[in-house]
Parts: C-alpha cells; sequence; structure tokens
C-alpha cells in the first residue's frame, strides 16, 4: 500500500496589543496559555498580567453529541471562568486525535451513509513503511462528513462569534492509508480549504485561524500546496499559525516556517503554539539544551512574526523557574 508520512512536528476584532517593538520592529507577540482543558492550573495562571488569555480544546463530539444537537455547556462555563479573571478565551475545534483509544468524531458519523466518518491515522517517523494506527481523523475529503463539520462551525459562530477572541482548526499534517476511505490528497486538500474559508465567512467578529505545519503530497511546497493555500487564506481572510514553536527545526524550516512570515502582512493575524512536546522532546542543536523561553519568543518575534504565543502550562518561565 502506498501511505504519505508527514512528521508531527490557530483576538476579537480588537488591535493587538504591542509591547515593545522587537529589534526588526515586529511587535512582541503577546503571551496567551495553551491548555487542552481550563483546569485549575491553567486558572490560577490566567492571574498573571502578563498573560493575555487561554486557547482550550475541545473535540467535534463532545460539541455535538447528536446529529444537529449541539452542547456548548463547557466552552460557556470556560468563557464565563476567563472573563471573571478579566482575560480571553480562544477555541480549537479538534477532529483528529493523536490517541488509539479517542476517536473525536460523533458517534452519529459511524453509519455508512458518513462513511464511518473517521479514518485511523498514523503519527511518526516510520509511517510510510509501518503504518501503526495511533489515532483517528474526520474524513475532510468526504463532502458529508464536511457538511456537518461545517454546521457545527455555523453553530459556534451563532453562539460565540465576538465572545470568543478567535477559533483555530486543527494542524493539516495527517498520514492515513490512501487506499481506503476514497481518500486522495487532492480531496484532502480541497476540503480543508473550504473548512477554513467557511470558518472565516461565518466568524465575522472573532479570528478564524488554520494551523498549517505540512500537507500530504505538499513537502516542500510540492503541487504547490503552500503558495495555493496561503494565497487562499489570505483571499478568505483566513489567519494562519501551528501547532508547534521548534526554532531552526529542518522540517518546518523547509515548509511552513517559509510561508507564516511571509503572508504574516496577508493574513489576519499569525499564531504559534508551544506544546508538551515542544518543551519536553526538543533542543538546541547549538546548546544541546532546551530551548529557553527567549529563544523560542526570538525566533517567534524575528523568523515567525507572529503575533500569538500560545505556551503550554508546564514551561519553566509559568512555574516560577
Amino acid at each position: 500500500m502506498r501511505f504519505y508520512y508527514l512528521a508531527l512536528s490557530a483576538l476579537a476584532g480588537q488591535a493587538l496589543a504591542a509591547p515593545s517593538p522587537a529589534a526588526d520592529n515586529h511587535p512582541l507577540p503577546q503571551n496567551w496559555l495553551y491548555s487542552p482543558q481550563i483546569d485549575d492550573v491553567a486558572l490560577n495562571l490566567l492571574d498573571r498580567p502578563d498573560i493575555v488569555g487561554v486557547q482550550a480544546q475541545y473535540t467535534w463530539k463532545s460539541l455535538e453529541p447528536t446529529q444537529g444537537h449541539y452542547n456548548f455547556s463547557r466552552i460557556r462555563c470556560d468563557y464565563k471562568n476567563v472573563l471573571a479573571k478579566g482575560k480571553k478565551l480562544w477555541v480549537q475545534v479538534q477532529d483528529r486525535s493523536f490517541d488509539v483509544s479517542n476517536d473525536p468524531v460523533p458517534k452519529y458519523l459511524h453509519t455508512p451513509y458518513y462513511n464511518n466518518g473517521s479514518a485511523p491515522s498514523c503519527d511518526g517517523d516510520s509511517c510510510d513503511g509501518n503504518f501503526n494506527i495511533t489515532g483517528y481523523v474526520a474524513q475532510q475529503w468526504n463532502a458529508r462528513v464536511r457538511s456537518r463539520y461545517q454546521a457545527l462551525l455555523k453553530e459556534l459562530a451563532l453562539n460565540f462569534d465576538g465572545k470568543i477572541t478567535g477559533l483555530n482548526l486543527p494542524e493539516t499534517s495527517i498520514a492515513v492509508d490512501v487506499t481506503a476511505n476514497n481518500y486522495t490528497d487532492e480531496g484532502y486538500f480541497l476540503g480543508e480549504l473550504e473548512n477554513a474559508g467557511y470558518a472565516a465567512s461565518v466568524f465575522k467578529k472573532s479570528y478564524a485561524v488554520q494551523y498549517v505545519n505540512f500537507w500530504p503530497d505538499g513537502w516542500n511546497n510540492t503541487n504547490n500546496r503552500f503558495t495555493d493555500s496561503f494565497n487562499y487564506y489570505a483571499k478568505h481572510g483566513v489567519g494562519v499559525g501551528g501547532p508547534d514553536l521548534i526554532p531552526n527545526k529542518p522540517g518546518q524550516m523547509a515548509n511552513s516556517y517559509v510561508y507564516i512570515p511571509e503572508y504574516h502582512n496577508k493574513v489576519p493575524i499569525s499564531v504559534i503554539a508551544v506544546q508538551q512536546p515542544d518543551v519536553l522532546n526538543e533542543t538546541n542543536a547549538a546548546t544541546g539544551k532546551p530551548f529557553t523561553k527567549q529563544e523560542f519568543v526570538d525566533f517567534a518575534v524575528n523568523d515567525l512574526k507572529v503575533d500569538i504565543i500560545f505556551w503550554t502550562t508546564i514551561v519553566p518561565w509559568l512555574q516560577g523557574n
């Protein structure tokens, strides 16, 4: 079988604050938290004056337990708790997982009409020859599945546009069995673009952002995947970002890190996340040590020119270390 592997290596209508200019006159990015769930740790950290808000994840199946019936109680609770701190909320809608025990799509999609709704995915550097299932991804190349996903985005906008600062769609990188589930690279690419454009069309006050890291058939802009996608985002008012801030990481440097800064003045907003693997597993090749806060910030400002950094709550500087 043929597999594609891609390494796993997103502000309401208010102007971003510019704390102080960096060396190249790009403003320093705002510091936000990233936490899959807004727990006590995240809420306590929101008391810091240098933290603007928090980004949290919400799975599709938790937001739409049954077809056409939505449960936004967790978002509403989180929004209330964050607002009480005088801070802002950012939502990530998760339609894929990196946990084989977690299929993030609603159960009603697991029918022949939706071709089961999701597909097994692989994450790792050997997926091409050793496809071990490590999670699931919604079949966004399937028009029926995509229609239901866009219905969710529309309902979220009706409830939260102008309240939350932004909403982002998950990273573009996937590795699936390309011989199954009617998958095509073109279908996936066009489906992801359509979803991003739709999100921007319904979120008129809050930012709509697409996390872009790799495309299944687009390494180093093969098939013009990066230029075509970023031109689409610029045309349709979609912000851009990424799930991992890893300074000078070769894979990212050959792909998304080329286009995020190139388009930072063409899209509404650019963001980047420092997630747990970036802190626990990545080191500075020059020092052999984990990246410092300053090294993350310098790269985010001078190389990527982003407006927001979402920091995992485990970074040492948030712990007072």
